[in-house]
């Protein structure tokens, strides 16, 4: 395993263009890039980032989902061939970067009915995502489902009804969603299995306040033992928000804090 910093961590701190190089001079190996607006999705940009981000590795591209993802499985054609549009500029994206996967959140339940998933067609959801993987594999991008409250994967069973008719889909566990969802992490781990691909990190404090991993009382030992237990060899990045901690240097402790763990378990690349 290794660790790393979703720029998601620095939003609304360093845009991306900014954020990357400081990620770099901090010593961090690993990231995702956080594409957070329309301007953003596109070779253009994507060029400029591959032009300071130094040796840093890009793990994936995220963005912000409910701009266009949502509108990816819509029944207005116009809408979705829109969606489509945007969804080949984060591709592109990726491509420039050398980001191996796109973290998806696919559709967003607003409505609080679609939170219980009774009306889940799951039919029409697999075709869809069968199509959205096959555009993503068409570019060498491997699409990478992540357990999120408010949307597609809110609940355990989620994934495993999509994946059953979709080899190729990844799965991304979300330490934070899973506490949202009020769901033992350890479910959507099970759930996913092999399928993981990497993981977002956060810590909680006494207060029940999120920071970042070991600054609070969740227990990460235990957690790379259940991933070692599935196979998982890939990315822990470290997802907190602008004020879940202070000085950025705080990022890079987090990460030595996490590669200490990986030595003590035989688990580091």
């Amino acid at each position: 395993m290794k660790t790393g910093v979703s720029t998601a961590s620095l939003f609304l701190r360093k845009y991306n263009e900014d954020a990357l190089p400081l990620l770099h001079t901090l010593g961090i190996r690993t990231t995702e890039v956080f594409l957070s607006t329309y301007c953003e999705y596109g070779a253009d940009y994507a060029q400029k980032l591959a032009a300071v981000k130094g040796d840093l590795e890009i793990n994936s591209v995220h963005v912000l989902n409910t701009q266009f993802e949502p509108q990816l499985f819509n029944a207005n054609p116009r809408a979705k061939k829109d969606a489509f549009e945007w969804l080949d500029k984060v591709l592109d994206s990726a491509h420039i970067l050398g980001a191996p996967y796109y973290t998806f959140h696919g559709t967003a339940r607003i409505k609080r009915a679609s939170r219980s998933g009774n009306k889940d067609d799951f039919s029409k959801m697999i075709s869809d995502f069968q199509l959205i993987s096959s555009v993503c594999n068409a570019r060498g991008v491997k699409l990478c489902l992540e357990n999120v409250e408010w949307a597609t994967y809110n609940r355990v069973g989620v994934f495993s009804r999509l994946a059953s008719e979709i080899p190729s889909l990844g799965g991304v566990l979300d330490i934070k969603q899973a506490r949202i969802s009020e769901q033992p992490y350890e479910r959507y781990l099970s759930e996913m299995g092999e399928r993981l691909a990497y993981v977002h990190l956060s810590d909680i404090d006494e207060r029940g306040k999120m920071c970042l991993p070991g600054k609070g009382t969740f227990d990460f030992q235990t957690l790379i033992k259940r991933l070692q237990d599935v196979g998982f060899h890939g990315a822990l990045l470290v997802e907190a928000y602008t004020n879940d901690y202070g000085s950025e240097t705080e990022l890079k402790n987090s990460c030595d804090f996490l590669e200490e763990l990986l030595e003590k378990l035989g688990a580091n690349c």
